[in-house]
């Protein structure tokens, strides 16, 4: 009797494979039924790719998913978060009891996922993003590592309607990045409807290709596809090219089930407790059940403080008139001497923000985002993922344009910096477009950062380098005009803090401003004094976090009289800080006025804008006169 030919290895690959996608589909549905929420239907889709990546094409140990040298998986389609916990316990990153806390508080498996999870780079499940960190990711590997780390990231096609993914698509064609491969789950389904192209994969490939990327079109469901389109991806071959890869993957949603299967009105919605069974029996035997595990496993989040030595004092003469865009640009160059880890990435705007000083230093730190900020702040995001101080730079009115991508910065506990220029309306006649006006309340109002406006040259070097060093997400406002350096090169400036401009015990007001409004607060000072009204005039570069009782202590002392002067909109600036420090301070006021921007402005001089908005010298002045009345 002949013998029964043996498989072949790829044969037992393959049903390892489907074996792991079946096991990741039951642990997708009962953790979510478990649960009483999540999206059981998108993980479905997806199960197949998900196994290929985790037990064939993706080089990590599972005892460290975080080491240096392991490939990356970015889950763009954050709301699949039961998929990716399935696939790292069934890998051995932690073990499969522990995916029974699915979505308790006190469970690191989150509703999306966030780096508290081993091997989680970035939060995601705001849509559209992951392409990008995975970019950031993919070109520390490559540029600044060397090293041979591959990055996967797993998208929806809802989210293929997002700006930010073709932001993302560009930039990384631009740098070439063949260690990048992004796989698209084309299961036409979104949340209220099918999706814009729904099952036309070849749509999507063809933008992809567009974009100057290797893209091939498969069944997501067909293992051995799965599999030839990911070895070739990763082939030397392919590297060659230089070229990242897009792999458009057909599927469908809710595949294995047949009640759920391509059927509308699932999305977000698990499987009621009572049809569990049926749709369990459909996918075959059920594996045992395994106690819950209630050890957490979640990892410490964000950065330490950086450690590098500290510069020597800048360079600037009293007096002197230095722009404080100009001094954050040479104060990134002389940073990135001594610390190999600071980097930049700038809007196509580096001779305005100065950044291109670092560019001149340290050309191979520098990455041009060009006019893509959404896409340039999750760059930035991914990154510091590997370890790296990113100063990411624009107008400051453009930022605001990538405020999600800041806000899921703060959810992903990234140390981040960032830097606005050409704030407020002394930047004169380009007009309101230009105009940040909005930044300090956007940034005041982000978990964790630390918020830096300084006025001069000085206080703008050590203010950077006070970024550089601090952990979290950090903002520092610039402004366009330059502005006589008030301060000697040996000044500290600690955070929380604030300076003592001008001071003395005859002292009725205190004026509190920062930036270009701290030089006319200045000049409102001398018009004061010739008038034999004595006023103390404080710097608060630190609006965020602010020294409340020290603040408090200088009202106190000029009779709980207080004026706030700004070149922002007035809410959510410098003056409802400084007011919101006070009053958990407790002080009583007996008189204050809060300037500020107060409508839509428009071109003009520098000179007359201020005037025009109230907050120029001649306003201060007669601010502070209205409190003695």
């Amino acid at each position: 009797m002949a013998a029964m030919p043996q498989p072949s290895p790829m044969d037992r690959t393959l049903e390892t494979l489907r074996e792991k996608a079946r096991l990741l589909r039951i642990h997708s549905l009962v953790t979510t039924t478990h649960a009483g929420s999540g999206h059981p239907t998108t993980c479905l889709s997806a199960a197949d790719i998900v196994s290929v990546l985790f037990f064939h094409a993706m080089r990590f140990d599972p005892s460290h998913p975080d080491a240096p040298d392991a490939d990356r998986f970015v889950l763009s389609k954050g709301h699949g978060a039961p998929l990716l916990y399935a696939a790292q316990a069934e890998a051995g990153i932690y073990p499969v009891g522990r995916l029974a806390t699915l979505r308790q508080f006190s469970s690191e498996l989150e509703g999306h996922p966030t780096p508290r999870i081993p091997g989680v780079d970035a939060a995601t499940g705001s849509l559209g993003q992951g392409l990008s960190v995975g970019a950031g990711m993919a070109l520390s590997a490559k540029r600044l590592e060397k090293k041979g780390v591959r990055v996967y990231v797993l998208l929806g096609d809802g989210e293929m309607a997002e700006g930010n993914v073709w932001e993302a698509a560009a930039f990384a064609a631009h740098y070439s990045l063949d260690n990048l491969t992004a796989i698209v789950d084309v299961n036409a389904l979104g949340q209220s409807e099918r999706t814009m192209y729904r099952h036309d994969v070849e749509s999507h490939r063809r933008r992809f290709e567009a974009a100057g990327w290797d893209a091939v079109s498969i069944d997501g469901h067909d293992m051995s596809a799965i599999v030839r389109a990911v070895d070739r991806a990763r082939s030397p071959e392919l590297a060659a090219r230089g070229r990242p890869q897009a792999i458009l993957a057909r599927t469908e949603k809710g595949h294995g089930v047949s009640f759920l299967a391509d059927k509308e009105g699932w999305h977000g919605k698990t499987v009621p407790k009572d049809d569990l069974p049926r749709a369990l029996a459909e996918l075959g035997p059920i594996p045992p059940p395994v106690e819950t595990d209630s050890r957490s496993y979640a990892r410490p989040v964000g950065a330490p403080p950086a450690d590098f030595p500290h510069l020597s004092p800048p360079d600037y003469a009293l007096g002197a008139q230095v722009a404080t865009r100009e001094a954050y640009g040479k104060a990134l160059a002389r940073i990135a001497a001594v610390n190999p880890r600071l980097v930049a990435v700038d809007a196509d705007v580096k001779n305005s923000t100065f950044s291109e000083y670092l560019e001149k230093a340290h050309a191979d730190r520098f990455f041009q985002g060009y006019i893509a900020e959404q896409n340039m702040v999750s760059v930035g995001v991914g990154l510091a993922a590997r370890g790296y101080t990113p100063f990411v730079a624009t107008f400051a009115c453009f930022l605001s344009r990538a405020y999600d991508q800041v806000r899921m910065a703060a959810v992903s506990r990234s140390h981040i910096k960032l830097c606005g220029s050409h704030c407020g309306v002394s930047i004169g006649e380009d007009g309101p477009s230009q105009m940040g006006l909005e930044d300090l309340a956007m940034f005041r109002a982000v978990p964790g950062s630390t918020v830096l406006y300084p006025s001069d040259g000085v206080s703008a070097d050590r203010l950077t380098e006070a970024l550089a060093r601090l952990p979290g997400i950090g903002y520092l406002r610039t402004t366009r005009p330059k502005t006589p350096v008030l301060y000697s090169s040996d000044e500290n400036f600690p955070i929380p803090g604030f300076k003592i401009l001008r001071q003395s015990p005859q002292d009725r007001l205190t004026i509190i401003a920062a930036g270009i409004t701290l030089h006319e607060s200045l000049k409102s000072y001398a018009e004061l004094a010739a008038q034999g009204i004595a006023a103390r005039i404080i710097d608060l570069y630190s609006v965020k976090p602010i020294d409340a009782d020290g603040l408090a202590a200088h009202v106190r002392a000029t009779g709980g009289r207080v004026v706030t002067v700004e070149d922002h909109f007035a809410e959510g600036g410098l003056g409802e800080a400084a007011f919101a420090a006070l009053a958990t301070s407790g002080v009583a006021l007996a008189a204050a006025r809060r300037l500020a921007v107060s409508a839509v402005p428009h071109s003009g001089a520098q000179h007359e804008l201020l005037d025009a908005f109230a907050i120029s010298a001649r306003h201060i002045t007669a601010a502070a006169k209205s409190l003695l009345i």
